[in-house]
This record gives C-alpha cells, structure tokens and sequence, in this order.
C-alpha cells in the first residue's frame, strides 16, 4: 500500500513539475498543462504497466502461502492501475482547478520578494 501511494505521488509530482517548468519559460497555463501531461503520459503509463506485471508472479503462484501472496499481488495490481489512471486524469484536473489562477513559481517568488523589499523599505 505504501508503494503504491509513493508511486501515485511520484507521478503527480513528474506531471505538476513539468507543468511549472513550462509556466517559468512562458507557456500559457493550459498549454504548458495540456504538454505536461502529454509528455509525461508514456513514462507513467510504462511505470504503471512495469509495477502492475510484477504483480503477476504474486497472483500466480501456487504453494504454501499462495493465498495470502494472492491477496497481495491482487492490490498492488489493481492499486497500481488505479494509481496511473488517477495520475492522468485526475491530477490534471486537479491542478488545473488549484493552480490556474496563480503565475509561474517563478512569478509568484518575484512578487514575494518584491513585497519583502517593500515592506523592509516603508
């Protein structure tokens, strides 16, 4: 379970990072979204697909213990899906509604530091 919120959070922070990067070059807010997430898109998938197929051997094996390793394999498959198809959509969207409003961090930084200038002069 731990792996599998890792996975989810190392995902968003890939999409949401790229994202940032192309608002500090310039990129509208929406272009520089709709790029992150598509350049992003093969790299999480294949993440996804790698962690969900290591699963497999889990699911699939027989002996003692075969039942709970089932049990296992059976979350992280279904978890590790879920994870990427989360990342795709909703992160995104997600972002979208959280950060749109907002300039680059590196506009925001600007302003702040602006204000502490303004504020150590008056």
């Amino acid at each position: 379970l731990i792996m599998l919120v890792g996975l989810a959070a190392k995902n968003g922070i890939l999409i949401v990072e790229f994202a940032n990067q192309l608002r500090d070059q310039g990129r509208e807010f929406h272009a520089a979204l709709l790029e992150a997430t598509s350049v992003r898109f093969r790299p999480i998938v294949m993440t996804g697909i790698t962690t969900a197929a290591g699963s497999l051997p889990l699911l699939l094996s027989s002996g003692a213990g075969a039942e709970t390793r089932a049990v296992i394999g059976t979350v992280i498959l279904y978890g590790a899906l879920a994870a990427t198809l989360f990342t795709l959509f909703i992160v995104p969207v997600a972002y979208d509604l959280m950060a749109s409003r907002t300039g680059s961090p590196q506009q925001l930084e600007r302003r702040l530091e602006k204000e502490l200038e303004d504020s150590d002069a008056g």
